[in-house]
């Protein structure tokens, strides 16, 4: 069984089997010790000798008995979802989301606000109204609540949890660092320990976690058009500090020169966040502005400068994916972090470019969706990581 994990993650052999075990049982449980035994390639004994700990734990129960066919029959185990919950939050391309699960990954509770804008305090105050509200609607389960997870934009540094991620100041970009310890604040406010990750590193793992099936060993999870994240063999890639997965290069002193003639945007340089449909439409209606949400139901209603708009932003999107794709060779791109709302002709669309740019050999086992666990993935994905480590016993 593949091991859903971090590439060059540092785990304990204990911790691994510990993972190895409850992620099995998670995934296809109620299960006999002979069949755990199977599905990850350790033998019965040791397989019981982590069960009664993790028995002891709460994390495992044992229920009735399976058919025999002949002799004692072997006990079930499954998971013990309501054993502890974990919450998660997640920036999406028009709102932000926090959820409370549990050990499965079902949602016990949601909530959400519109996306602040793109202000360190703004989006801080967000995060710690969403928790804050989390926490007020989920108070059964507050003594079961293991940890916070927080997906976000920017740099994310897997060494510090420091953050970094790109504002802009006029015409440019600066890459901004938090004014507040984000992790420390956290903990420091809610008495829990916090995870820190990059939104689409998060959302993936989510995808992962929850939402792909277990053969899918190789993705790219789209967020938008500026960032995406990277499963490799069946582990979440996130580099030598925890920043890749950006899809941009830029230089101020070549910003000038760096330009494409279609859309007036190259498809490696560094977009907004909507890959300028917003700006698109603002063009082509002499200055009206809308937002997001109104172009994709305004396409949804056969506006035709819309629809326009959208189609121009799936191009762009596909020649983008049409680079990883011949890069990385994946079985699944999944594109979300609020795109799945853009509707069928967009997602048609990216699919026809990526067919067109990308080699034929690469793009013909290839499958293009929309994220199944579309506005939750990130907050999910967040919240995913969190139990992961309670999973692991870290």
């Amino acid at each position: 069984m593949s091991l859903a994990n971090f590439k060059d993650e540092e785990l304990s052999e204990r911790e691994r089997r510990n993972l190895l075990i409850l992620e099995n049982l998670r995934r296809h449980g109620p299960l006999s010790r002979p069949e755990i035994s199977q599905g990850i390639g350790l033998n019965v004994v040791t397989v019981s000798n982590y069960i009664d700990e993790q028995i002891k734990r709460n994390l495992v129960f044992e229920k009735e008995l399976d058919v025999s066919e002949g002799g004692r029959r072997p006990v079930l185990l499954d998971l013990n979802a309501q054993a502890g919950f974990a919450i998660g939050v997640g920036l999406n391309l028009m709102n932000a989301v926090g959820v409370l699960i549990d050990l499965k990954g079902n949602i016990i509770t949601k909530t959400s606000l519109d996306r602040p804008r793109a202000s360190v305090k703004e989006i801080v105050d967000c995060i710690l109204q969403l928790i804050r509200e989390l926490l007020k609607r989920s108070k059964n389960e507050t003594q079961g609540i293991k940890g916070i997870g927080v997906g976000i934009a920017g740099l994310v540094n897997k060494k510090d949890s420091s953050v970094h991620w790109p504002e802009r100041v006029g015409e440019n970009y600066v890459y901004a660092s938090i004014n507040l310890p984000l992790k420390g604040l956290l903990e420091k406010e809610f008495g829990l320990p916090a995870t820190i990750e990059n939104d689409a590193t998060a959302a993936c793992f989510g995808e992962q976690w929850i939402g792909l099936e277990p053969e899918i060993k190789n993705a790219v999870y789209m967020y938008s058009g500026v960032g995406c994240g990277i499963m490799i063999n069946g582990q979440i890639y996130t580099g030598t500090d925890g920043y890749a997965g950006e899809l941009a290069v830029h230089s101020y002193s070549e910003e000038n020169s760096f330009n494409c003639a279609f859309g007036n945007s190259c498809f490696l340089k560094r977009w907004e966040i909507d890959l300028g449909m917003r700006e698109d439409f603002r063009k082509r209606q002499r200055g009206k502005d809308a937002s997001l949400k109104e172009i994709f139901d305004f396409a949804r209603n056969n506006h035709p400068i819309a629809q326009e708009v959208l189609a121009t932003a799936a191009v762009r999107l596909g020649i983008k994916i049409a680079s990883l794709v011949n890069l990385l060779n994946p079985q699944v791109v999944v594109i979300g972090g609020g795109l799945e709302e853009a509707g069928d002709a967009f997602l048609h669309k990216v699919r026809d470019t990526v067919k067109e740019w990308a080699f034929r050999e690469i793009t013909q086992d290839l499958s293009i969706m929309y994220s199944k666990l579309r506005e939750n993935s990130v907050a999910c994905g967040a919240a995913s990581l969190v139990v992961r480590k309670v999973f692991a016993g870290i």
